[in-house]
């Protein structure tokens, strides 16, 4: 097979730092490569237009990769490289990681473990929230949705809440132990019960449908044993939960019981309930949703039931669904889930990219136009301008020093802009995440696109270039 040769665009000023990552990088992922720099400073001021004109692309070129910063159908370039041109990452440090995740995108997004995102209190709920919420559940991952009855009430409503929802396409569990509402829903089209034990069991038999089955006791399994052999009998088809207790009230001992049912019965059908630890502790969600559902996964426990009622722990059902895809892929590929789903990473980014004080000297050295780029690097944020360095870690600082120098004064527009971004630096210095100026920060499956300067300059926001 012909080893891929990749033509690389870039800017003058990004041209140093390019030539320095590649030929690490072109080992690693096994590449030849060429650089073509084009005739401007700052790569993100390209278009795809200007970059056709002035391409040259040598004969043994395979694709070519254009800077993340230009916009726009890459149609033109590619009539003029003849060869795949793609759009690479907007910070050209980011290209390991890039190229990674292009090598996943073929094989990568599978997954065994099947969601029930549980609606709380559904019966208090009117007919068009219910449904609401239950569309957006199935858009962020789930696979069925739990109506989540009030114990000591029959829900009079049920089989109508449950019709609607299949109505639309969904799939319903009911989740009570009430046969009085057990028994409709079911008829409506429910697909599952949870739950049965000796308090039900008799009932379950008639209801055609698969139920999870749960200890009378979880403390010690009682009960058990005997629901799944009445349930066998009858041939009512389930899935077990052992029942996971939150930390304190024996967390340690309950993954002991998991561990134990599935020894004892290896083939059967698992479910794991997760909101009793992703509710009831202090601690943001996605971490915990993550380790669990790798137990879940090397366990073969197949369905986890989980609820977003808490803040902390609202978006579980996207977690969720992006986890599952994280765990299947390092249980069946026997790799670290490690650099493979950085969506759910967000509090602190996967790494932290530096240029360091000599390149940010050579940057100021070498930029010529007046126009202010902005940093974090080495624990300070920085301030870059034409024959201008400045540094610092407090933004009011740095913008004192800015009209304190020798500066253009700054209008009101310009501040405003010179403040928005010097505060997303500051939480970025103070979290250890990535900066890159005119770009959201990072907080994985969580961020909210930004529209750049540029996209406003009809608004009248100065045109100041991101960082090359």
């Amino acid at each position: 097979m012909t080893r891929e040769h990749i033509h690389f665009v870039t800017g003058r000023l990004a041209e140093a730092s390019l030539r320095r990552l590649l030929p690490d990088l072109a080992q690693a992922a096994d590449f030849d490569y060429s650089i073509d720099v084009l005739g401007i400073s700052v790569a993100a001021l390209m278009t795809p237009h200007w970059v056709a004109r002035r391409l040259t692309i040598p004969p043994r070129t395979t694709r070519v990769i254009v800077p993340g910063y230009c916009g726009g159908e890459l149609d033109e370039v590619y009539a003029a490289a003849g060869v795949p041109v793609e759009r690479g990452p907007k910070d050209l440090r980011d290209l390991p990681a890039w190229f990674q995740t292009s090598s996943l995108a073929a094989n990568y997004g599978r997954f065994s473990i099947e969601i029930l995102a549980e609606i709380n209190h559904a019966p208090r709920l009117g007919r068009d929230v219910l449904l609401a919420m239950a569309r957006q559940l199935a858009h962020d991952g789930a696979d069925v949705i739990d109506l989540g009855c009030n114990p000591g009430e029959t829900w009079s409503g049920v089989a109508d809440a449950v019709r609607r929802l299949r109505d639309e396409g969904l799939r319903v569990s009911i989740d009570s132990m009430n046969a009085a509402e057990i028994a409709p829903a079911v008829k409506a089209g429910a697909e599952l019960v949870l739950s049965v034990n000796s308090s039900n069991l008799e009932q379950a038999l008639d209801w055609g449908c698969e139920v999870v089955a749960v200890p009378d006791v979880p403390e010690n399994l009682a009960g058990l044993d005997t629901t799944l052999a009445r349930l066998d009998a009858a041939q009512v088809r389930y899935r077990i939960d052992p029942i996971l207790e939150p930390i304190g009230f024996g967390f340690a001992r309950s993954l002991g019981r998991y561990l134990d049912v599935r020894r004892r019965f290896p083939a059967a059908r698992m479910m794991m309930g997760i909101g009793n630890l992703t509710e009831l502790t202090d601690v943001d969600s996605a971490g915990v949703n993550a380790l669990l559902l790798g137990f879940c996964q090397e366990l073969q426990i197949n369905s986890v039931l989980t609820t977003q009622v808490i803040n902390w722990a609202r978006s579980s059902v996207r977690e969720c669904d992006l986890a599952r895809r994280l765990v299947y892929h390092a249980v069946t590929e026997n790799v670290l889930p490690k650099h493979v789903e950085p969506r759910l990473v967000m509090l602190r980014d996967p790494q932290v990219h530096e240029f360091g004080r000599e390149e940010l000297d050579r940057l100021a050295r070498e930029i010529k136009d007046p126009n202010y780029r902005i940093f974090v690097d080495s624990g300070e944020l920085h301030v870059i301008s034409a024959n201008l360095h400045l540094r610092g870690v407090d933004p009011y600082d740095l913008l004192s020093q800015l009209q304190a120098s020798n500066a253009r004064p700054l209008d009101a527009s310009h501040a405003f802009y010179l403040g928005y971004e010097l505060a997303k630096a500051r939480t970025a210095l103070t979290l250890g995440k990535d900066y890159r100026q005119d770009q959201a920060l990072d907080w994985g499956y969580l961020t909210v696109a930004e529209i750049s300067h540029r996209q406003h300059n009809a608004q009248g926001i100065p045109q100041t270039p991101a960082r090359p």
